[in-house]
């Protein structure tokens, strides 16, 4: 894994071609263009969520434990948030599907 620098969207957004291709899962950064011709989806379904959170696409396909092992080799930090940035669209909770609330029914 690279070392842990941290990268803004303002940073991330910018690295949005075929050769310079980056994608934000789950608040990591992965650099995805060397990976853009060989992608089993083709390089569209990469085109269109370079430069942005792409952890809705990623998880909505159901992707193996290869493909997954793949994207940590392509890892090059973690996505630093700031108050402007859009909030993650999936919930990062554990695979129990616990929720809380605050209703007590009272």
């Amino acid at each position: 894994m690279a070392e842990n620098k941290e990268y803004t969207y303002e940073e991330i957004k910018g690295h949005d071609t075929k050769k310079d291709l980056w994608m934000v899962i789950h608040d990591k950064v992965y650099s995805v263009g060397s990976f853009v011709d060989e992608h089993p989806g083709g390089e569209e379904v990469l085109m269109d969520v370079g430069g942005q959170d792409a952890t809705d696409s990623f998880e909505d396909v159901g992707h193996s434990d290869e493909a997954r092992e793949i994207l940590e080799k392509l890892y090059v930090g973690n996505l630093k948030r700031t108050a402007a940035d859009p909030k993650p669209r999936l919930s990062q909770t554990s695979t129990t599907g616990t929720s809380v609330s605050s209703d007590t029914g009272t």
